[in-house]
C-alpha cells in the first residue's frame, strides 16, 4: 500500500541553477527576485515548510544601483555586544569594501528567520565580475517572472 502525500518530498525535487547579471539593476528589486527564487515561490509546487527553491548565481554585483540618495544616506549598523562597539557604514563604504554584502543582507532579511531560511540562503552565490566557478551546473539565465 502506497501512502498518498499532499505535498512533494524533498528527494523528489530537481534543483535548477539560475544566473542573474546585476549590472544596472536596483538592489531592492533584485533582492526580491532572488528571495522568491530561493524560497521556491516561482514554482507551482511551492510548499512553505519545504525547501523547494533553486540555486541563484549573481554576477557583476559591484555594478548594482540604489535609487535616490541611498548611496550616501543608507547606513548599515554592526554591534560587537560591548559598550562603544557600535559601528556604522554607509552603502557606498560597504559596497567599496565588500561589494557582495549589501545584496546578501537584503536577501537574508527577506527569507524566513529559521533553519529553513539559513538553508535557503546557502543556495545564493554572489560574485564580483562576470566570472563564476559554476559552469558545470549549466545555469539558465533568469529573465524575470513571466519572461522564462
Amino acid at each position: 500500500m502506497q501512502i498518498q502525500r499532499s505535498y512533494i518530498a524533498p528527494h523528489d525535487l530537481k534543483k535548477q541553477w539560475y544566473i542573474i547579471d546585476a549590472t544596472d539593476q536596483v538592489l531592492g528589486k533584485l533582492a526580491i527576485q532572488i528571495a522568491l527564487i530561493l524560497m521556491g515561490k516561482h514554482r507551482p509546487i511551492y510548499t512553505p515548510f519545504l525547501d523547494t527553491g533553486d540555486f541563484v548565481i549573481v554576477t557583476n554585483i559591484e555594478k548594482v544601483k540604489v535609487t535616490g540618495k541611498k548611496r550616501e544616506r543608507k547606513v548599515y549598523y554592526t554591534w560587537s555586544g560591548y559598550p562603544g562597539g557600535l559601528k556604522k557604514q554607509t552603502f557606498a563604504e560597504l559596497q567599496h569594501k565588500h561589494p557582495e554584502e549589501p545584496l546578501y543582507l537584503a536577501v537574508r532579511r527577506m527569507l524566513p528567520k529559521s533553519r529553513l531560511g539559513h538553508k535557503m540562503l546557502k543556495k545564493l552565490k554572489v560574485y564580483v565580475g562576470p566570472n563564476h566557478p559554476h559552469a558545470a551546473q549549466c545555469p539558465k539565465v533568469w529573465q524575470g517572472f513571466g519572461k522564462n
